[in-house]
């Protein structure tokens, strides 16, 4: 998932005045606030439930039983959540925020069970619409191949028909390539004589000409012409996507790839709180890391309670639903007709391992895509390779996705201190089409093995890749727990997790992969006040209605953002 490759910020100054009035309407912090009359699932092994908590500022300093909190704090006025459940905040353990914010003034040209678009017909009429109401660049955002009923990407000649002149371009539902129409395949200078890109391909039709269809690398000099929002573009989204987050109770949001300016603009952004959550912040290699590394970038005066910048970011293959994802056996239903069809690397395995061996050395910890089990071998060989050169204990290396990883894999990274984040809600959105399109039966079975994982002892996250589908942890614990696919099919039930196992990946496990299990994930003493109030208690209900959940209250360093 690659986005704002080229995000416009604006001054520092601008910024102020958008944000002045939020800020000055803010009501201070209490100094102290006991919340009595819960349900606390801790994440806290030594403790792990209780009905009170007291928090000083913006940190826990007490968990306990409701009689303790009389004792202890007898004649202080709690705030009673009337038996309400109450868990960590959830951590957003691999996304891309601000991405959501898009469907600010972006097209949502996703099919069910996210959108509503079917046919190219229907994107069809939604452009022609756009173009009579707006100017400039039109984007969309999440068209998906494989549900449209002609089975296949638009084209070009689609996108003319209905926009003409004007710039347009489609980012697929994975996040992985885009289709360009003849106005923005000449803005960014792309024809028939321009040459595919490094870890990239420019389809073709038969005479040479681009269809429209860029993979990968290819369809970066376009997504980076049709993002390059302003400043006030890129305030609008973070507005949209902040509140959605604070919907879903995610207390901290990660930008999982990121450039130079991007990183200033989300640091500016949380200094005058136009973010009210934590922000975890990768910067992406070619567009930063390798700055990083070579002492060309610090980040010393970035980083906060409220602002991370922890691993970098190294894309090693693409998307499995985008034939993109590097496999070591063919795919399923083969692609354009070739049976020994198994996708492609970004990079290749010296380039990949220079990469890796770089930043290991320097003392960064890594956050490497990799979907197919191909690409799942060249990272463990580089992290390898890495480990033996230059020896560190608990780098805590993180591989973003790992569908496919193979128990020999999860062996051998529990072996090397990697650590997976599984993107288990693609048992929900992909599922049917892994099973029986990409992946086939067997290898869809095991797609985001987090039981497997779980029973080998290592330690892992779960996650969303949102804006690639929404931001809803409730329905990713549904998802990681039941295993079931938009169909009602259940894909892998042998993978499923319990309840507890999948609220831990979400908050504690989360935290610990990113190095901050001092101070978030769970509710004990010390840590920061970060939390959630749910409608019903996750372990008391059936777990095929854990969809069903609601949260009631987000709670960011003591202070409540969000009440439904």
């Amino acid at each position: 998932m690659k986005y704002f490759a080229g995000v416009l910020i604006a001054a520092a100054a601008t910024a102020v005045v958008l944000v002045s009035s939020q800020m000055g309407s803010r009501p201070p912090l209490p100094q102290q606030q006991l919340f009595v009359n819960a349900n606390i699932l801790t994440m806290n092994e030594a403790q792990p439930a209780a009905e009170a908590m007291m928090v000083e500022r913006d940190r826990i300093v007490w968990v306990g039983s409701g009689a303790e909190a009389e004792r202890l704090y007898s004649g202080m006025q709690g705030r009673d959540l009337g038996g309400k459940t109450v868990v960590p905040g959830f951590i957003d353990a691999h996304g891309h925020f601000p991405g959501s914010g898009l469907s600010a003034f972006a097209l949502d040209v996703n099919s069910p069970p996210i959108g509503h678009v079917k046919t190219i017909a229907d994107i069809q009429s939604m452009l022609s619409d756009a173009a009579q109401q707006s100017e400039g660049w039109l984007v969309g955002i999440g068209y998906d191949d494989s549900l449209l009923a002609e089975h296949r990407h638009p084209n070009r000649s689609d996108l003319d028909a209905a926009t003409g002149d004007r710039a347009t371009f489609l980012m697929h539902v994975s996040g992985h390539m885009g289709v360009a129409n003849s106005a923005a395949l000449a803005a960014a200078g792309i024809d028939r004589n321009t040459p595919d890109p490094e870890g990239g391909r420019i389809v073709r039709d038969d005479t040479g000409e681009p269809t429209g269809l860029l993979l990968e690398t290819a369809a970066t000099p376009v997504q980076a012409l049709a993002m390059d929002f302003s400043g006030g573009d890129f305030f609008r989204m973070i507005d949209v996507a902040s509140a959605e987050y604070l919907r879903a109770g995610v207390t901290t949001a990660q930008s999982g790839g990121v450039d130079g300016r991007m990183l200033q603009g989300l640091w500016l952004a949380s200094v005058l709180r136009r973010v009210p959550q934590r922000l975890e912040i990768w910067p992406l290699w070619k567009e930063l890391g390798e700055s990083l590394v070579n002492g060309n970038f610090a980040t010393d005066r970035f980083q906060s309670a409220r602002f991370h910048v922890g691993a970098i970011k190294i894309i090693a293959d693409g998307s499995i639903q985008g034939y993109t994802g590097f496999l070591s056996k063919p795919y399923h239903h083969p692609y354009e007709g070739d049976p020994n069809y198994r996708g492609f690397p970004i990079l290749s395995g010296e380039q990949l391992q220079a990469q890796v061996q770089s930043a290991h050395e320097a003392g960064y910890q890594l956050a490497i895509h990799g979907n197919g089990d191909a690409a799942i071998d060249m990272i463990l060989d580089a992290i390898d390779a890495a480990q033996q050169q230059t020896p560190r204990p608990d780098s805590r290396h993180i591989i973003i996705h790992a569908q496919m990883a193979r128990d020999d894999q999860l062996e051998r990274m529990k072996t090397l201190g990697v650590t997976p984040s599984f993107f288990s809600a693609h048992t929900y959105y992909w599922g049917d089409r892994h099973r029986d399109i990409f992946m086939g039966p067997q290898r869809a079975a095991r797609m985001s093995p987090t039981r497997s994982a779980q029973q080998l002892g290592l330690r892992y996250s779960v996650h969303l890749d949102t804006p690639v589908v929404p931001m809803d942890p409730l329905l990713l614990l549904w998802s990681t727990v039941n295993r079931t696919s938009a169909s009602g099919a259940t894909i892998g039930a042998e993978q499923g997790i319990t309840v507890k196992q999948a609220l831990r990946a979400m908050t504690l496990d989360a935290a610990w992969q990113i190095h901050r299990e001092r101070e978030l994930g769970s509710l004990e003493a010390g840590k920061l006040a970060d939390f959630v109030v749910l409608d019903k208690n996750p372990l008391a209900i059936a777990p095929e209605m854990l969809r069903e959940l609601n949260v009631e209250a987000t709670y960011i360093g003591g202070r409540r953002y969000f009440q439904r």
